[in-house]
């Protein structure tokens, strides 16, 4: 049973993500608030496994909230904003709703965020909020592309595209299979696992992660993908070994 919170400073907003909830099953509501500065405490106080989240709200912004938030459980932004849409993928919410909110929309986003939930549990340590369970539900449940922010601009890049990942300090050069240039970033390693599948991106060094999927020879100490030869630490060694079977 899902556990859920929703906070919206609108009473009438509440009411109906309220009323929706009782149309499905498997999602309880253990509170609801119209202060976002309370919802702190609640999620300190209770086991929430999904929070509905308004943007725009008094003293705090539904976006602020949950940059502010370490532990963070899924969430899915309710709004009225349709601009704001691109921070809700850069902050890997599980989706993005536009009021007024249509049921059957409702319904896929719960579809969504059960889907999460349940992968989580078979395996809460390589899936997050935001880590899908197996390559193949990846595909069909997770969305396939993300966004990162390169030279004052907001790149799309396809998941599938991305081949690896190097770290430079501040920096992240992504590798895709698209062009030969790298896309230059500013964001660490922590940052990009959060929105990149665990079913597909590992660790493999300090400095590196790699998609599973280009992986073309593995030596003892490298990964071969394409002609680049890219270093296993020696932390990484055993969980390298273990996702592929070796």
């Amino acid at each position: 049973m899902m556990k859920c919170l929703i906070i919206d400073d609108e009473p009438l907003a509440i009411e109906v993500i309220e009323s929706y909830l009782n149309k499905v099953t498997g999602i309880t509501i253990v509170d609801k608030c119209t202060n976002p500065l309370s919802a702190i405490t609640i999620l300190n106080k209770y086991e929430v496994d999904l929070v509905f989240l308004d943007i725009e709200m008094p003293n705090i912004t539904g976006i602020d909230l949950v940059k502010s938030l370490e532990n963070l459980p899924q969430f899915i932004f309710t709004t009225a904003y349709p601009e704001y849409a691109l921070d809700g993928f850069e902050l890997n919410a599980t989706d993005y709703l536009v009021k007024p909110i249509p049921f059957h929309r409702f319904l896929k986003a719960i579809s969504r965020a059960k889907e999460r939930f349940d992968l989580n549990r078979l395996d809460p340590i390589h899936h997050s909020n935001s880590s899908p369970g197996s390559a193949k539900k990846n595909i069909e449940n997770e969305r396939d592309f993300i966004f990162v922010k390169s030279e004052y601009e907001n790149i799309k890049i396809n998941i599938q595209d991305i081949k690896y990942i190097e770290g430079l300090k501040d920096y992240l050069k992504i590798y895709v299979s698209t062009t030969h240039k790298p896309i230059l970033t500013l964001a660490n390693f922590k940052e990009i696992l959060n929105k990149l599948p665990a079913s597909y991106f590992i660790r493999v060094h300090r400095s590196f992660i790699v998609n599973v999927n280009y992986i073309k020879l593995l030596q003892k100490t490298r990964i071969v993908i394409d002609t680049s030869r890219i270093p296993i630490g020696e932390t990484y060694k055993k969980s390298v070994l273990n996702r592929l079977g070796l």
